[in-house]
């Protein structure tokens, strides 16, 4: 016999199921509650609130643990790729040498993006925001590529799919060329992922570019490290909009317009700020004390999580990465860095940090990396979407292929005026 829960709403008792999965809470069904009971539940922000089942990804926050498909990130960043990873977000087991090779392949194949796209761009004004431009680009595609929007054909969700990994580096290196008014880069079909695209953002058609491999792998495990993860803000966007039958590049626009608010994706970018600000080594006490004082506005940024309570497992590959970029740089002083270990040191053994478990996630260090491989604050949230669209196509995939789910309708708790009587405009004193 399955196991359920009693739920009592005044005299009525009712059995609900309890689901279990293959690690991780248990969660209570309650998908017939309101039909036996007449009332909804009331979870803002749903953060008690499992809104699908799913096999990609699994966050344990307390200990600390991120699982892709069952592998721990730190394997899988260490020893991996970002389309290895990609492979495995979409089919669900790590490719073969053969089949990574054609999925590189592919993937390589589908890069360039219609040329009609170039036009496109010279509609924004030269200081657009990157981010709005990929919410544009992104969601103009569907009227490219009529070939890939038909949902229930899983041959052209699976083409969609590539396309999208393929294209969202050309297109963000594009929204970066435009807003520094340089000519955009066409993509190497002799070069990997990562290099590709940072020749596209950083080549200019008079001199040669040479990749510095140091600083593709970096930001290769940039992209591994925010690949996915869980039923976040923009993920649970990406699902909800899919659920009614949108297309694909419809339903990806709307998770980079999700992506772009500063409580979701710009925490890195703010996290680079207050490093900026705190300045230097010797103001780090001044400003822990601003920290810890109830009545100062000041706030860490890149501490804590809402999701993990121990030491977020991305932070200790971010911040490898940062020292072996910044070593690469021959930058051994750098004084943001140095700001950042202090901050770092004095969180794990702070009884105010313990206590409240702040310790340093990867926004923490990644916006000191990107910033050391060139790129301005205002590309940090786009490059965060690049990672996150294989997570956001795999979501969406798993849920169109979900039999169970339904359009999104979440209830509300009216709060509003009762009925009223309306009275013409004529009659009103």
């Amino acid at each position: 016999m399955s196991a359920s829960s009693t739920i009592t709403v005044g005299d009525n008792h009712v059995d609900l199921p309890v689901k279990t999965g293959t690690i991780g809470p248990d969660v209570i069904d309650i998908g017939k509650l309101h039909a036996k009971t007449g009332v909804f539940t009331f979870d803002p922000g749903f953060t008690s609130t499992a809104s699908c089942e799913s096999k990609i990804t699994y966050i344990d926050g307390d200990a600390g643990v991120l699982l892709y498909r069952g592998y721990p990130i730190e394997q899988i960043a260490e020893q991996g790729d970002f389309l290895e990873t990609c492979y495995l977000m979409l089919f669900g087991e790590l490719p073969t040498p053969a089949q990574k090779a054609d999925f590189d392949y592919r993937v390589t194949r589908h890069t360039m993006v219609h040329d009609q796209m170039n036009r496109f761009f010279q509609g924004f004004r030269r200081d657009a925001h990157p981010m709005a431009i990929m919410v544009a680009c992104v969601g103009a595609l569907s009227a490219f590529y009529h070939d890939s929007t038909d949902i229930s054909d899983d041959k052209q969700r699976m083409i969609a799919s590539l396309r999208m990994i393929a294209k969202m580096p050309t297109l963000a290196a594009m929204a970066y060329k435009y807003s520094i008014g340089q000519p955009f880069v066409y993509p190497k079909n002799d070069l990997d992922y990562t290099s590709n695209f940072l020749r596209m953002c950083f080549a200019v058609p008079c001199e040669e570019y040479v990749v510095n491999p140091i600083f593709a792998r970096a930001l290769d495990r940039i992209f591994i490290l925010h690949a996915d993860h869980e039923q976040n803000a923009s993920t649970s966007t990406v699902r909800l909009a899919g659920s009614s039958g949108a297309n694909p590049f419809a339903c990806i626009a709307a998770g980079i317009a999700c992506l772009w608010g500063p409580a979701h994706g710009g925490a890195n970018e703010a996290a680079l700020k207050m490093l900026e600000e705190i300045g230097t080594p010797d103001n780090v006490a001044k400003y822990v004390a601003k920290a810890k004082d109830k009545n100062d506005p000041f706030r860490l940024m890149g501490f804590g999580h809402r999701v993990y309570k121990n030491y977020d497992p991305r932070a200790r590959i971010m911040q490898r990465t940062t020292h072996e970029v910044l070593g690469q740089l021959g930058i051994k002083d750098d004084p943001l860095l140095e700001v950042a270990v202090q901050l770092e040191q004095i969180a794990l053994k702070d009884e105010y940090f313990i206590e409240k478990k702040l310790y340093p996630n990867i926004d923490f260090y990644s916006g000191i990396t990107l910033k050391a491989l060139g790129f301005p604050t205002s590309m940090f949230t786009v490059l965060f979407a690049l990672a996150r669209t294989v997570g956001w196509i795999a979501q969406w995939a798993e849920m169109i292929e979900d039999p169970s789910q339904k359009i999104g309708r979440p209830r509300q708790l009216y709060i509003g005026p009762d009925k009223r009587e309306y009275v013409p405009i004529d009659q009103r004193g």
